[in-house]
Parts: C-alpha cells; sequence; structure tokens
C-alpha cells in the first residue's frame, strides 16, 4: 500500500490562524486522500468499554449519516469507534481511521484487519511516522488533529475520564460545532457534559438531528470540489 504525505490542508482545505496553529506539519495517509474534500465528514468517538445501549446508539448515528452520504470518522480504537468504522463500510459510505499509532502498527491488534479495509478503501491517516514509539500522549495528540480534519464531532458515551473528551475540547478550542447524544445530557453521574455545554457543546437527539446536518457544509450533502 502506498504512502501518501500531506499536509492538513492538502487533505481538507485552506484554515485559518487557529487551525493552522494546532494542524501537525505533517500527516502519512494511506488510501483516498480525496474524501474529505468530497464530502461533509463527522467525527463519531466515545468509549472503548461502551454499553450495549450506546452500541445500539453508535450504529443507529452512523445510519443516519451514511443516510445524508456523510464521511465517517473515528480512530480505530476498541468500542464506539470500530461501531462507526464497521457501520460506515456496511452503509457504502467512506470513513476515514485517524490513529494514534504509525501507520504500520495496529491499535487495537485486532482491528488490524479493519485497519487494512479502511488504508485499502477509504483513508487512513497518521500524524506519526514509521519509527515513532507509541506512547499515552500520541492519542490525545490523535483527537486533536481527528477534530481539525472534522466538519463537526459527536460524542456517543463517555466516562468522566474517557479520552474522547479530548477531542471535544479541541473541537470547542477550534471553533467546530460539537453534539453530544442526549442519553450523556441526562446521565446525572456525569461531570463532563454540562463543562462541555458551558463552552458550547450542544445536545443531539431525535427533535433536533437537523442541527447537525445544517450545521455542516453544503447541509451534510457532497461538496464539490
Amino acid at each position: 500500500m502506498r504512502t501518501l504525505e500531506r499536509t492538513v490542508e492538502a487533505l481538507k482545505g485552506s484554515l485559518n490562524d487557529v487551525e493552522q496553529k494546532y494542524a501537525p506539519r505533517l500527516l502519512w495517509c494511506q488510501g483516498d486522500d480525496t474524501i474529505l474534500r468530497q464530502f461533509a465528514s463527522v467525527s463519531i468517538v466515545g468509549s472503548r468499554k461502551v454499553s450495549s445501549e450506546g452500541k445500539n446508539r453508535a450504529k443507529r448515528l452512523a445510519k443516519i449519516l451514511a443516510e445524508r452520504n456523510i464521511a465517517i470518522l473515528s480512530g480505530l480504537a476498541e468500542g464506539v469507534d470500530t461501531i462507526a468504522h464497521q457501520t460506515a463500510i456496511e452503509c457504502q459510505v467512506k470513513t476515514v481511521g485517524v490513529i494514534g499509532t504509525p501507520l504500520d502498527r495496529f491499535y487495537p491488534k485486532q482491528n488490524e484487519a479493519l485497519q487494512r479495509k479502511i488504508s485499502e478503501e477509504h483513508l487512513l491517516v497518521s500524524q506519526f511516522p514509521i519509527g515513532t514509539p507509541t506512547r499515552p500522549a500520541c492519542f490525545p495528540q490523535r483527537n486533536r488533529t481527528m477534530a481539525l480534519l472534522s466538519d463537526a464531532t459527536i460524542i456517543v458515551e463517555a466516562s468522566d475520564d474517557s479520552g474522547s473528551l479530548h477531542q471535544g475540547w479541541e473541537a470547542l478550542r477550534l471553533g467546530r460545532p460539537l453534539f453530544i447524544l442526549k442519553s450523556s445530557v441526562d446521565d446525572r453521574s456525569l461531570k463532563w457534559p454540562k463543562e462541555l455545554m458551558n463552552y458550547g457543546a450542544m445536545v443531539l437527539s431525535n427533535d433536533n438531528i437537523d442541527d447537525l446536518f445544517d450545521s455542516l457544509p453544503a447541509g451534510g450533502v457532497t461538496i464539490e470540489i
């Protein structure tokens, strides 16, 4: 599989000053590097140890996005990420995997086949060159990049110490729409939904799904280059 070296601007289009400040200098990619310029794109992220209800919500959400031909981004982790990618592939829409390891590493190992499929038929992106040691700090960096590559981010389910919250804060910092499923907002045991909503995150439910579509380029349909 041929590896491409691309800037964020080459993948996504022009960046403003804030976006440029937080963009990695270079990305390493495999697959179709035109996806993010052709389609509106939404990140679906959440817990690795997702509940059965969370699994169902992630799958339904991915199907709704697929119906609008929206590219689905996630981080190829266990749980919500895996469901998002798999559902996109099942629905025959494009998916983008933004990983926290170099392209030749597979984490978790059980997602090796899924990662290979994304690299061959969709788009796989890493900001870490081959040979870079994988450390815990790599994954929050990955979340920052995924927020940058997405037109919006949706958190499906997460604990108060979930790594998915890094992406939520990065989306807000970049001025990108951040949505939290109503089921998490209604969970009184969680602190993070209210904290993110205090800085501009929005609740997402069946009643206001159009708010998500309205926040996307071209209303969530295919974008002309």
